[in-house]
């Protein structure tokens, strides 16, 4: 007796198929998600995975999102790393640098060192026109009458020796014996008609027809001649030979022989 295998009725209602179904929705699910991932990152495209069939590869679909986001977001990382300036490491200073010691710097302000005060300069006291032949020498006798004879001019003493200066500017005219017991004498002509007379020298510095300065060295005081020791016999003289008395004439020129 053959056995009726089952046959299924149209009407019977068909059992569940678990595989098909499920899969699907899984399958939405994951479209879903992906665009939902694309459209959040502000890539504005909608991404549409479609499979037919019954092996679908939503495995596949999920990677490529994913890759895909993380591109996105990698651009947008270096987009946004590029617009921050970035700061330089600042050198750091060897350690000889640091040890070493400043140097000072030279101040702009330093003081000028004070102008030396200029010493005055030397000045010497002009000569007056008319000396002292003897400066400081004692008076042994003046002009006037002695011993019944004219002593025609004064007598000045110091130790033999001393120097004897002219009276005045002058060219000398006479520097040598003059006889009549005058001993070694100097004539100094003045160019104004007057002279002076200088005897009794031990010692004559001038010679005839030199220039002299008032105050110049013209000899050293002696005794030659007729005298009884040194001393300077000085006569003025207006014209050769024509004796006035110095003392008067001196001192109107500035000059006190003391008499």
């Amino acid at each position: 007796m053959q056995e009726d295998s089952p046959v299924q009725n149209e009407n019977t209602p068909d059992a569940p198929h678990t595989g098909q179904p499920q899969r699907a929705g899984r399958r939405n699910r994951l479209i879903v998600l992906s665009a939902a991932a694309l459209v959040t990152l502000g890539l504005g495209g909608v991404a549409v995975a479609t499979t037919g069939g019954d092996h679908p590869a939503p495995a596949a679909v999920s990677l490529d999102a994913q890759s895909r986001a993380e591109a996105a977001s990698r651009a947008d990382r270096s987009a946004r790393e590029s617009s921050t300036p970035v700061a330089s490491p600042s050198p750091t200073p060897s350690p000889s640098a640091a040890t070493a010691s400043p140097t000072p710097a030279k101040t702009a302000t330093a003081k000028a060192k004070p102008k030396p005060t200029p010493k005055p300069k030397k000045t010497t006291k002009p000569t007056p026109a008319w000396v002292n032949p003897m400066p400081g020498a004692a008076v042994t006798s003046c002009y006037g009458q002695r011993w019944g004879t004219l002593h025609a001019g004064i007598d000045l003493a110091l130790p033999s020796g001393t120097p004897l200066r002219a009276a005045a500017a002058g060219t000398v005219t006479q520097a040598g014996d003059a006889s009549d017991g005058y001993g070694n004498s100097v004539f100094i002509d003045h160019g104004n008609g007057y002279l002076t007379h200088y005897a009794h020298q031990s010692r004559i510095a001038v010679t005839v027809g030199q220039k002299v300065k008032a105050g110049q060295v013209i000899g050293y005081e002696g005794a030659t001649g007729d005298a009884t020791g040194p001393h300077l016999h000085f006569e003025v003289h207006q014209g050769m030979w024509n004796q006035i008395d110095p003392a008067p004439f001196m001192r109107t020129r500035g000059v006190d022989l003391g008499c």
